[in-house]
């Protein structure tokens, strides 16, 4: 089989087998040769003028196709190349695993949410987060009716059923958001409890539409806000671009958007990976403009530790079942009333409870306690990770401090975030350990007297 390229790697002509494998790997006719490992053999032969030899595989979407190609660039300052295939083989592909097909679906959506709110069990609110402009008023509707269902606050398109409904039913729909001029999509995902039944949700609001632009920061605004770069204007530009980056990559990777060599599927999860560790950055840093501030407070309210516990090991059940690590939590009913903002108690405890499970073993536990004295009310979250050192234990929470760790994607943001959100809940944030012996990582918040039932 033969076919001719261009100056430019463009297919211009070509037998009828590679033709269509051309069109069937998302290319055209003539059009840049749209098969990644025969296009690299021929920019090299074209590039140093000699001619290359070697076996390729390509996967069209249903077949992996192996083929021994040579290419020989064609004289001529600006022509191409002459591209013979021979030994052509094709092998169908094996069925692709549902589970894993979800698995990929929830990743994109997570990094293409602009709102993600956080459900117990009856779909009500917990906590929301969202960035984009036409979400603000949405946000801060949810925030003021913690403890409703969500869909108290958007239409469901062409459902006229009394909300909410079953979560599966919502999982996928088409939502309307007031304020909002683009289409939104809602993926659910159940946080499972040891019987089986969801112990609470991951709500993901999703457009595929561009979020507007911001608007520039007002002249009369106060200066402690104008100086909010990061988190005001910055932050939500940043996160909209790099999480689209970061799912392209991983449907390059996992080659939904079509064939793919192995080794460039290696690359696009180099790049998915890489995106990651940018947007979790980008979010620390907008915290970290919050916490630094001068008017930042939190909202005291009466909580209880137990549930906030229950609802962050949750969240991060997934995570610590990857890696085989059981969360040993509170059981249910164990509570430990205090006063502290909901939102940010959830927050710390997530990047405690993150950090433990990054940290430990494979096969190990993380414990997760409540202790109450002397007025405060405390949560330890213990791991059987490598420990710290009296040195390390005085710097892990200073500003950037990843004491010298590299690729694990952290920022070195999460403990000093978590220290100044707890102390501005009139609480403390502080840690004991011995290298070797894991670590106690505790979260410290004023206690609450136990409510008391009054006569009717």
């Amino acid at each position: 089989m033969r076919a001719i390229s261009d100056a430019d790697d463009c297919l211009v002509s070509a037998d009828r087998a590679i033709a269509a494998l051309q069109l069937r790997c998302g290319g055209e006719l003539p059009g840049t040769i749209a098969v990644p490992a025969l296009l690299e053999v021929v920019r090299k032969a074209r590039r140093y003028g000699l001619k290359l030899a070697r076996t390729i595989q390509a996967q069209d979407g249903a077949s992996t196709i192996t083929a021994w190609v040579e290419v020989e660039p064609l004289p001529g300052e600006d022509a191409g190349c002459e591209i013979l295939l021979r030994n052509w083989h094709a092998a169908p592909l094996p069925p692709e695993d549902p589970v894993e097909a979800e698995r990929r679906r929830g990743e994109l959506d997570r990094h293409f949410a602009e709102l993600i709110a956080h459900l117990d069990a009856d779909q009500n609110l917990l906590t929301v987060d969202a960035e984009a402009s036409d979400l603000a008023a949405l946000a801060a509707e949810m925030e003021a009716g913690f403890g409703r269902p969500w869909t108290d606050f958007v239409t469901v398109a062409g459902s006229g059923q009394p909300q909410p409904m079953h979560w599966r039913l919502l999982d996928g729909a088409e939502i309307r958001v007031p304020g909002s001029s683009r289409n939104w999509r809602a993926s659910l995902f159940p946080q499972q409890s040891p019987g089986g039944e969801p112990a609470g949700f991951e709500l993901c609001l999703v457009s595929q539409e561009p979020p507007p632009l911001p608007e520039g920061v007002s002249d009369r605004a106060p200066p402690a806000v104008r100086q909010r770069i990061v988190g005001r204007d910055v932050a939500p530009v940043l996160r909209q671009p790099i999480a689209r980056i970061i799912a392209n990559a991983e449907t390059i990777r996992s080659r939904l958007a079509g064939p793919l060599a192995e080794e460039y599927a290696g690359y696009a999860a180099d790049i998915a990976a890489a995106g990651q560790h940018l947007l979790a950055l980008v979010e620390d840093l907008a915290d970290l403009e919050v916490v630094e501030a001068d008017d930042f407070s939190t909202a005291p309210d009466r909580i209880d530790l137990g549930d906030v516990v229950r609802q962050a090991a949750g969240i991060l059940g997934v995570r610590a079942r990857d890696k085989d690590i059981a969360l040993n939590v509170p059981r249910p009913g164990e509570t430990l009333p205090a006063i502290a903002e909901f939102r940010r108690v959830l927050q710390v405890l997530i990047n405690l409870i993150a950090n433990a499970i990054r940290y430990a073993p494979e096969h190990s536990q993380v414990w997760l306690r409540l202790e109450e004295d002397e007025g405060r009310a405390r949560v330890i979250v213990a791991d059987q990770g490598p420990g710290l050192s009296p040195a390390d234990q005085a710097r892990v929470f200073e500003k950037f401090e990843r004491l010298g760790r590299s690729g694990d994607g952290g920022s070195g943001l999460g403990l000093y975030i978590s220290r100044r959100l707890a102390r501005a809940m009139g609480g403390d944030l502080t840690v004991e350990s011995a290298p070797g012996q894991g670590a106690r990582f505790i979260l410290e918040v004023p206690a609450a007297e136990p409510a008391v039932a009054q006569d009717g």
